[in-house]
């Protein structure tokens, strides 16, 4: 009886140790450096991340890069893919977290810049993209909250929504011309928690509408999700905790993005992460995780400590 407790205790003192240790080993980061609010997509037999260039106090940066991967391991650079002093007139710098959806041929490159959100356009994911506008899609001050955090949504009828804004999140469908849409019509919600970051897929019928609570500097700052049978709602927010948190070295874990392997129900979520050691919510870096579902449908809770193995794309 003795040496059957004994071994008990010993395991476990072994699996609170181990799960003690496995805290403070995080899986690095994907992107060298730091590169923050990243939007991650697939396009023909690649992945795609395109960030916020991180590092500065205020967050002043003022271009956008992209990055290419055939595996979601090994990220190759595809250098500035627009750059605001150049390519932009009416904002020089605060390039935030853009996104990007494919549609009539042309990839649409949505961005924050100066609190405004505008939208570029490329035949190519890599670019060079050009100001579709020449002036902001979304202004400053029109609506309650930051204009910033664009994400577009492409329905499988090909209609697309835009969603944005920090404090509350504003949804509003696109026109066909993906740069233009109907501000009477723009609906602003701000469920539980919401802060900013608004992310919209579909899977099996069902809408998610995931965003980041607390600040970005906040080392509790985490991804929520609402769901709908509509992707303009109404949203019923999942209860429980966050799909998506820090824990032990990992801080500060939010603002993300998700991506389905195309051909598969197989979903991996790209998010940022106060920077390992020593980072903070100017110094933040790109991971990814596997995201996955329950047989309802319900997002499980995302292990920050998953190391994602390589994945390619299969098909033509």
């Amino acid at each position: 009886m003795k040496n059957t407790l004994l071994i008990l205790i010993t395991l476990l003192l072994s699996a609170s140790l181990y799960s003690q240790k496995d805290t403070l080993n995080a899986p690095k980061a994907v992107l060298p450096d730091v590169y923050a609010d990243p939007h991650i997509t697939a396009f023909g037999k690649k992945f795609y991340i395109y960030p916020t260039t991180d590092g500065s106090e205020g967050w002043k940066a003022t271009s956008f890069t992209c990055w290419s991967s055939k595996d979601l391991v090994k990220w190759k650079s595809e250098k500035v893919i627009l750059d605001l002093p150049k390519d932009i007139s009416w904002a020089k710098e605060r390039a935030w977290a853009p996104a990007i959806a494919y549609k009539n041929g042309k990839y649409y490159y949505y961005f924050s810049a100066d609190v405004n959100i505008g939208v570029a356009v490329s035949d190519k994911p890599t670019g060079p993209f050009k100001d579709a506008l020449g002036v902001p899609l979304a202004k400053k001050g029109m609506l309650k909250g930051q204009m910033i955090d664009p994400m577009v949504f492409v329905d499988d009828d090909g209609s697309a929504y835009l969603y944005f804004g920090q404090g509350n999140c504003n949804m509003v469908k696109l026109n066909d011309d993906m740069i233009s849409y109907d501000a009477t019509k723009i609906i602003s919600i701000k469920p539980k928690g919401y802060n900013e970051g608004s992310f919209v897929f579909k899977r099996n019928g069902k809408y998610y509408l995931m965003w980041s609570e607390f600040d970005t500097r906040d080392p509790r700052y985490s991804v929520a999700y609402a769901t709908s049978d509509s992707p303009l709602g109404p949203f019923t927010k999942a209860e429980g905790f966050p799909v998506l948190k820090g824990k032990g070295i990992v801080k500060g874990a939010g603002h993300h993005s998700v991506v389905k392997v195309p051909g598969k129900d197989e979903w991996y979520i790209a998010y940022h992460r106060f920077k390992i050691p020593d980072g903070n919510g100017y110094n933040r870096e790109t991971c990814i995780s596997p995201m996955r579902f329950d047989k309802d449908g319900n997002i499980l809770p995302v292990d920050v400590f998953e190391k994602v193995k390589p994945v390619k794309i299969k098909g033509k």
